[in-house]
């Protein structure tokens, strides 16, 4: 298999989010399915491409539906000139070069308060650093994520470098979907 797939040409309606937080200017699209197939993975997929000619790299989210959806942020949304509820023109690609996670601060200090587990992050792959985040951020309560992270901390520390049993595209799970639209 090549790293990157062939260019995917599509159109999308771009969306507000329904549950944003006062303030947050972001807006997303949901890939339609023939676009989603091309794609080499059902969880998440790293690509490059344009929206409206507007260049951008970004992590597209799988729907728990077998496609995925697209945040666009504000500074994007403008550089392409979209406006929510109109068709944008995105032409994408699989990026063969991943950028890095950015761990949330509860993960940060879990890792720097166990040094085995911080080294084996660190030894891992950046695809690995992925799936373990998004297994412990696709946790709906904060429970449950505090118990994940204490949990990866343990099993990295043992030498473990995936998460085990977890369902990337969240189709079995139902733990992943792309955010609700606003009215």
């Amino acid at each position: 298999m090549s790293d990157t797939t062939p260019t995917i040409r599509f159109e999308a309606t771009l969306l507000r989010p329904r549950h944003a937080e006062k303030g947050d200017r972001w807006s997303f699209l949901v890939l339609p399915r023939d676009a989603s197939a091309q794609l080499p993975t059902r969880g998440q997929a790293f690509v490059k491409g344009t929206i409206n000619g507007a260049t951008f790299r970004a992590t597209l989210e799988p729907d728990g539906q077998k496609g995925h959806w697209l945040k666009v942020g504000a500074a994007l949304r403008k550089r392409a000139q979209a406006i929510p509820g109109e068709s944008v023109t995105l032409a994408i690609t699989t990026d063969p070069t991943p950028p890095e996670p950015r761990l949330p601060p509860d993960v940060r200090q879990a890792l720097y308060d166990a040094p085995e587990a911080k080294a084996a992050w660190a030894d891992i792959t950046c695809a690995g650093r992925w799936d373990w985040l998004h297994w412990i951020t696709a946790a709906k309560r904060e429970e449950t994520r505090a118990r994940r992270i204490a949990n990866a901390c343990d099993m990295l520390a043992s030498g473990k470098r995936r998460v085990c049993c977890f369902d990337r595209s969240g189709f079995y799970s139902k733990e992943f979907s792309a955010p609700e639209a606003a009215d």
